[in-house]
């Protein structure tokens, strides 16, 4: 499993070069090259560990020591094992998660996890409700300010909600686990008439944001992750360091772990911002 995450990490590497050297599309215009010595890179996935924020319903992640020593060959040898839940963490969560027979996560193109995106940010919203839904209102009043979301673009959400990491009590609402967990689930997403406008006008590539769910914690039917993921739009979920990013003018590479049949996994996702 190690090796799988090594592996992912090379790709990543690769997909940094590409973007490289071909440059980078937004809204169907090609930008210059981007200067990686002058390029800041934000990393906004929170790292895996004991005190990593999973479903009330879900396992803890856990990391399994197996080698750790100097072996009678004269070298040192160590290696891990994990165990983890596809949706736990910072991940990204494949179309079949919500709707049948659409894509896996060995499935989703590389183009719907890499381009130019844009940050809305709704922290006032949320810091006076912590059940709000975005709304198309809000992103209409984004781009009032900012110019039209280009299309094809990847939507981050931040409702400063990554503040919390890794306080259960804060970030979800509430320490319980299990179905009583569930009940008292309170944090911000993505209202479904919201994700299927972005869906619908905006043609969106994917759309992310720093809570557990692009739903709000109290939704009982699911219905921006059906919108979103219906039309084969992954969704990228438990996001870090959304502050940092301005609300336009950057890209994301979001790489997933690749796993064939999978409905979620493991994400690394970085934010490449020019000089």
């Amino acid at each position: 499993m190690i090796r799988t995450l090594t592996r992912t990490m090379d790709v990543i590497v690769v997909a940094l070069c590409l973007a490289a050297s071909a440059g980078c599309a937004v809204g169907g215009a090609q930008l210059d090259r981007v200067d990686w010595e002058k390029a800041r890179l934000v990393d906004l996935t929170h790292a895996f560990g004991a005190d990593t924020i999973v479903w009330p319903m879900e396992q803890d992640f856990r990391l399994i020591v197996q080698h750790a020593e100097d072996t009678p060959g004269g070298y040192y040898y160590a290696s891990n094992r994990i165990e983890m839940p596809e949706h736990g963490g910072t991940h990204i969560d494949a179309p079949i998660h919500f709707s049948r027979g659409k894509q896996t996560l060995d499935q989703i193109p590389i183009k719907h996890t890499v381009g130019g995106a844009i940050r809305i940010d709704v922290q006032a919203q949320c810091t006076r409700d912590r059940d709000y839904q975005v709304t198309v209102r809000d992103i209409e009043q984004w781009e009032a300010a900012h110019g039209r979301i280009p299309d094809h673009s990847i939507v981050l959400v931040d409702t400063g909600f990554s503040g919390f990491w890794p306080n259960r009590k804060e970030y979800l609402g509430t320490e319980l686990r299990g179905r009583e967990g569930v009940r008292t689930l309170h944090f911000p997403g993505v209202h479904p008439d919201t994700a299927a406008w972005l869906v619908r006008e905006r043609q969106v590539r994917a759309v992310g944001i720093d809570t557990a769910s692009i739903d709000y914690g109290q939704s009982a039917t699911f219905g921006s992750h059906v919108a979103l993921l219906s039309h084969n739009v992954p969704v990228f979920e438990n996001l870090a360091d959304l502050r940092g990013l301005p609300e336009t003018g950057f890209d994301v590479i979001a790489l997933p772990m690749k796993i064939a049949g999978g409905t979620g996994g493991p994400l690394r996702v970085i934010a490449v911002l020019p000089h």
